[in-house]
């Protein structure tokens, strides 16, 4: 009896979605978790294989991951290691270097970076901060030193690898590459980048070193994977506390899958980015929305989430604009529209704001022109306005030349959305904008 009242377990409605919150949320953010391989499947074998011969037979190894941001590499080398890892005796006797080019960004800083690393800051004492040569002398003494069946291997990861090659002479890829040919310490030198053209960056002498292996990612899944990895990053775990909330969650999931309005979101992000990132994210916001009255998700979960993923951010900021600001957008729409697309001056804004004051004859608009200036700085803050490149500083604001950031939509949407909009300002707009 009991144990069908454990099996029958059944939760509270606000519990089990907290639950569902919490679960989902873990998976959206966790890098590696199990069934995240999409369509990588081959690279990962090849990677895994390549850093077993570094780890367990001492051969010394090197190869570029190249794909888009997004497309997985830190994950599939991260989920090489983590094979690796649950082999006995390899967690102990391999040393990891991971270095990103956005942060070392010359090779000194590198140097002091692999030095901290490698805990060889005790034995090099005073000279770790010493001159660059002294420096790398010393740790290429240190990895030569070593043979391939006793001196424990030593990964080096190269994130943003593209960065190294635009160092100077390219000297610690060269020395990394010269180890990793050589017959002493075992080591794995693994780059990953996003540049495809990343071997015309290399020297020569460099380029001659390197193993050429390549490792490409390019999320070649179709879009009925894409629908299965939805349906898959929904869909509840079997060892959710109740089985019954669980099964009808996952019903729901399956029908949202043939769902038509659910599809055509998806296929606009998918032929947007195949990222799975970006479908997390999707998700996420469609997920945000289910509570105690709407416990499930539904088609205009999913249309409301893309509605927000694709959001003008621009356009959004005008809603908060004051009436003056919109009116000085409008004037200078309307120059633009004049001038064929010219630049122009705050004093061409106010005169043409002018105009508009003088024409509808309404003195609630006519503020002072240090107001309106005021007003004019405020939209350059917010960059919906920007100075021209190349001009004198020392010209007067009133007639420093700008370019508006906006386009003919942009106005137009956010004219429609904007809370309690004169009707004399609306009129002046869409004559301006017709």
């Amino acid at each position: 009896m009991s144990k069908r009242k454990s099996k029958d377990k059944s939760l509270p409605l606000g519990e089990c979605i907290s639950q569902v919150q919490t679960i989902l949320r873990k998976r959206f953010f966790q890098q590696n978790q199990q069934g995240k391989r999409f369509g990588v499947e081959s690279q990962h074998k090849h990677l895994v294989e390549l850093l077993k011969r570094t780890v367990i037979h001492g051969e010394s190894n090197s190869a570029l991951i190249i794909g888009p941001r997004g497309s997985g590499k830190s994950m599939l080398l991260n989920d090489a290691l983590e094979e690796l890892v649950e082999i006995k005796q390899i967690e102990e006797n391999v040393l990891r270097v991971q270095l990103n080019g956005l942060l070392q960004i010359n090779d000194r800083i590198a140097l002091k970076e692999i030095t901290r690393q490698l805990h060889l800051e005790n034995v090099v004492g005073e000279r770790v901060f010493g001159s660059f040569a002294e420096n790398l002398a010393f740790l290429l003494e240190a990895l030569k030193k070593g043979d391939r069946t006793s001196s424990c291997p030593v990964l080096f990861i190269l994130d943003e690898f593209d960065l190294f090659a635009h160092h100077k002479n390219q000297t610690l890829l060269y020395n990394l590459f010269d180890i990793s040919q050589s017959a002493q310490t075992p080591v794995a030198v693994i780059g990953l980048t996003c540049r495809l053209d990343v071997m015309e960056l290399l020297e020569k002498r460099v380029k001659s070193r390197f193993s050429h292996r390549q490792i490409h990612l390019l999320n070649s899944f179709n879009f009925s994977q894409y629908l299965n990895i939805f349906e898959e990053q929904l869909s509840l775990p079997p060892e959710f506390p109740d089985v019954q909330f669980a099964e009808t969650w996952n019903t729901n999931i399956q029908c949202l899958k043939g769902n038509k309005t659910v599809e055509d979101v998806l296929r606009k992000q998918f032929n947007l980015t195949k990222d799975v990132r970006s479908l997390h994210m999707l998700l996420l916001l469609a997920i945000s929305g289910i509570n105690v009255p709407h416990p499930h998700l539904s088609s205009t979960d999913f249309l409301e989430a893309s509605r927000l993923r694709s959001m003008d951010s621009k356009a959004n900021l005008m809603h908060g604009l004051s009436v003056l600001e919109m009116c000085l957008v409008i004037a200078m729409k309307h120059l633009q529209d004049i001038y064929d697309g010219e630049p122009f001056n705050f004093q061409m804004v106010h005169n043409e704001f002018q105009k508009f004051i003088q024409r509808k004859a309404h003195s609630v608009y006519n503020f002072e022109k240090p107001v309106v200036m005021k007003a004019f700085e405020h939209l350059h803050q917010l960059e919906l306005i920007k100075p021209m490149e190349g001009l004198s500083v020392r010209t007067q604001k009133e007639y420093r030349l700008m370019k508006l950031l906006l386009d003919h939509d942009q106005i137009s949407e956010a004219l429609q959305k904007y809370p309690n909009c004169p009707t004399d300002v609306r009129q002046w707009a869409i004559s301006s904008l017709n």
